[in-house]
């Protein structure tokens, strides 16, 4: 059964690094990448001195901590507010709702942003006229693009996100609540010195598991919501590689984006696995 598991992290992830070589090459399709030139560190020199270097760097951090901030504590929240839901009906009906969204695509999602919030017919822009604001262009506008990106990842995986939370609160030995209520504790007290404690340990590895990816943003979402005019505010590492590499047949530079930006995000993980391990005893290893 771990066979075919296996097979695909060898073919996909594990093989394809034998062509990160490429970023320390001028790579030539004809030579092919063991007969092209080797330039050492030139790439990363250039990257490192263009234009774009700063505004990558913040925007992708930018948007990684604006995420941490935001979008991480919510689904913790909300697994802890469906716990002390006691309708099983209405805990349900909840959960359902939540989870919904979770199941659209991401096409889908960033379409439904563009009609609701479009400064001609949007519903938003509408009820903003209802107090005499002026229409707002949401998508085009460069400081809206954070926000809006992510807002609506707490929309769509807040509810989905809450299941690891939920299933862990379930794991809270009952008898310590019961204990708790004897000695006269309200429920925000026992919220906080029996369920949060109670899933510290998967907060924390979430938390390692979230900085370890600061470097990363999905690519498909921030794509569709781009264009030439919010574009300072959401270029950002994934699309840089894919406008040099695929579109500028730029095969090495992209390289060296691609492998700066992993570089990055192991040494992320590793420095804040180990700040967990002697903060609070958890981490991934």
């Amino acid at each position: 059964m771990l066979l075919p598991v296996m097979l695909y992290f060898l073919i996909f992830h594990y093989w394809p690094m034998y062509g990160v070589q490429i970023a320390f090459k001028r790579f030539s399709p004809a030579k092919g990448i063991l007969g092209s030139d080797w330039v050492g560190f030139a790439n990363f020199d250039r990257f490192f001195n263009s234009y774009y270097f700063n505004r990558l760097l913040i925007n992708t951090v930018g948007i990684n901590l604006y995420e941490l901030a935001v979008a991480f504590p919510i689904p913790i929240l909300l697994a802890l507010m469906i716990n002390e839901v006691r309708s099983a009906r209405f805990k349900r009906t909840v959960q359902t709702v939540t989870y919904a969204p979770y199941f659209l695509s991401t096409v889908v999602l960033v379409g439904m942003l563009t009609v609701f919030l479009s400064p001609t017919t949007g519903v938003v822009n509408h009820i903003l006229s209802w107090f005499r604001i002026e229409p707002i262009s949401f998508m085009t506008e460069p400081s809206w693009f954070k926000t809006l990106f992510v807002g609506s990842n707490v929309w769509q995986t807040a509810g989905w996100g809450s299941i690891i939370y939920i299933a862990a609160l379930t794991n809270i030995d009952p008898h310590l609540h019961e204990s708790a209520m004897i000695d006269g504790a309200t429920r925000m007290q026992r919220i906080r010195h029996i369920n949060i404690p109670g899933i510290l340990s998967t907060i924390m590895i979430l938390f390692i598991l979230q900085v370890g990816s600061m470097m990363s943003v999905g690519f498909e979402k921030v794509f569709l919501m781009q264009n030439e005019l919010n574009r300072e505010a959401s270029d950002v590492f994934a699309t840089y590689v894919y406008r040099s590499g695929i579109l500028g047949a730029q095969y090495s530079f992209a390289s060296a984006v691609g492998l700066f930006n992993s570089v990055v995000n192991l040494l992320l993980l590793l420095v804040v696995n180990r700040a967990a391990r002697r903060i609070s005893g958890n981490s991934l290893w």
